[in-house]
């Protein structure tokens, strides 16, 4: 795109533009963000003596008093109580004993079926499983899912608002096929099994009788004793026709609490200091399998940290240079993000800034490589934008003004899409940031093969191409932060909610 015309086009639709002096004090300054610097933070972080930095444990405290200690040595200031840390009141929940059979098939947890639901039972349970199929009125009306283990089919469609729908039909629990094909379900089940015992960690809440179990296409056609596509065809109008099975099923709930905490950093913006830009990422990742191998977590979310940590430090020396931002920078490293968002939807509900100063989030979450997508290109400088111009019509365009003007990266927006099955918008934690009508940009790379595996290590980040993205966050930061006006929130689409 010819610059000019950006130029243009920019002050015809009302952006200011930065003075050529604050381009000069940018460029200085994001220069400092460098391969190295962030080789050596992720190096450390992803390192297998981390264990994978699970949340709550030793090795993430670890973490933090690494990172907390980075920014205090920059000069930022600990904005919780005089420190750094925001703790985050967190509980891990076991199941001890998950049971479910099927006739006379006795089901193996992890392996013919995940449990992913809640309960607490002193006693089994015996009633019948029916198929619903597809979950619609009309089903509904043809099958009597009262007290029943119900039998839904719901791939290409919202799982959750689905179970709540069948649950709140006074159906007693769920066995649910989310996804077709027995490999897909088997990557869910190999993760479930290789962090078995360790808890699902969440806020302190009520117990919820909802006995909900995941199972592949194949096997719940095993249970109902009838081929696949059959069942598919009867999911979706004639769910009658499936015979019900007996169901017997029990589980058992162990409560303990969980030490956690965010990490936050500030510094104080000069006249409108009152205005906070947060620029976040999460630092935990999912720890050790059960057969000790380490989920190394380099780049979900080691890159996102690290690049943090040198925007941060960037932002930090134009500060003492006399050259600090207008807006307040709050430098935000979430915990829980792997077990639900939790860390950041702490501190969305007890925000140490009031979030109605709080104008917008640059999310970072996986930076560090190249995905399915672009792995064959010729040119592999892209980063996934997500969001940017969901809340406020501003943000893509000073965005797009200052990749052009620094950093010619391929900025792909397919993940914007209304439809996009994999739903990136509510998958990270800027969605805790959105969903208060905060504007946001998530910066991704997409998924590979190490995505969630022992193998995402630090080995395999692209560290010059991660350099080109953070410095690409650190000037739209830069521009937000000094621009007169802050961003307005003026969407057309409005995802704030699920």
């Amino acid at each position: 795109m010819n610059k000019n015309l950006l130029l243009t086009g920019a002050m015809l639709l009302g952006l200011s533009l930065p003075t050529l002096a604050q381009n000069i004090s940018a460029t200085k300054y994001a220069e400092t963000i460098t391969a190295g610097d962030l080789t050596k933070h992720l190096t450390y972080l992803a390192s297998d003596e981390m264990k994978g930095r699970d949340t709550g444990s030793e090795e993430q405290k670890i973490a933090a008093e690494y990172i907390s200690e980075f920014y205090k040595n920059l000069g930022l200031t600990g904005p919780v109580n005089g420190g750094y840390l925001q703790q985050v009141e967190l509980v891990s929940s076991s199941f001890d004993e998950v049971n479910l059979k099927i006739g006379n098939n006795k089901l193996v947890n992890n392996e013919d079926f995940v449990f992913t639901g809640d309960g607490d039972m002193k006693k089994a349970a015996k009633t019948d499983l029916v198929f619903l199929g597809l979950v619609s009125d009309e089903n509904l009306e043809k099958v009597d899912v009262t007290g029943k283990l119900v039998g839904i089919w719901a791939v290409g469609q919202r799982s959750n608002d689905l179970v709540a729908k069948v649950m709140d039909a006074g159906a007693a629990g769920i066995v649910i096929v989310s996804m077709e094909g027995q490999a897909n379900f088997d990557r869910i089940a190999n993760r479930y099994k290789s962090l078995a015992g360790r808890g699902r960690v969440g806020f302190v809440k009520e117990i919820e009788q909802r006995p909900i179990f995941m199972v592949s296409s194949d096997k719940m056609a095993e249970l109902f004793n009838t081929p696949v596509e059959v069942l598919k065809e009867a999911a979706k109008s004639n769910p009658e026709s499936i015979k019900s099975q007996k169901a017997t099923y029990q589980i058992e709930k162990n409560i303990k609490p969980v030490e956690s905490s965010n990490i936050l950093a500030f510094l104080e913006g000069t006249d409108k200091k009152d205005e906070i830009v947060v620029i976040s990422s999460h630092y935990d990742h999912v720890g050790v399998s059960s057969t000790g191998e380490v989920f190394n977590g380099a780049d979900d979310d080691g890159s996102g940290t690290v690049s943090v940590m040198e925007i941060a430090e960037a932002f930090a020396r134009a500060a003492k240079d006399g050259n600090g931002p207008r807006r307040s920078i709050l430098f935000l490293n979430v915990t829980g993000e792997e077990k639900g968002l939790l860390g950041s939807e702490y501190y969305s509900e007890h925000p140490i800034f009031p979030l109605e100063n709080t104008i917008v989030d640059f999310n970072i979450d996986m930076v560090g490589r190249i995905d399915y997508e672009y792995q064959d290109s010729t040119n592999t400088d892209f980063v996934y934008v997500i969001g940017s111009e969901m809340l406020s019509t501003d943000l893509k365009k000073i965005l797009e003004y200052n990749n052009i003007t620094y950093s010619n990266l391929i900025l792909d927006y397919r993940y914007d899409a209304e439809d996009d099955p994999n739903r990136f918008y509510y998958r990270s934690d800027h969605y805790n940031f959105a969903k208060h009508n905060i504007p946001i940009a998530f910066f991704f790379n997409g998924v590979h093969d190490d995505y969630h595996q022992v193998t995402d290590t630090v080995d395999k980040i692209e560290f010059p191409l991660m350099e080109k993205r953070a410095r690409l966050i650190f000037y739209t930061a830069w521009d937000v932060a000094n621009r007169e006006k802050r961003l307005p929130v003026d969407g057309t689409n409005t995802r704030g909610t699920r």
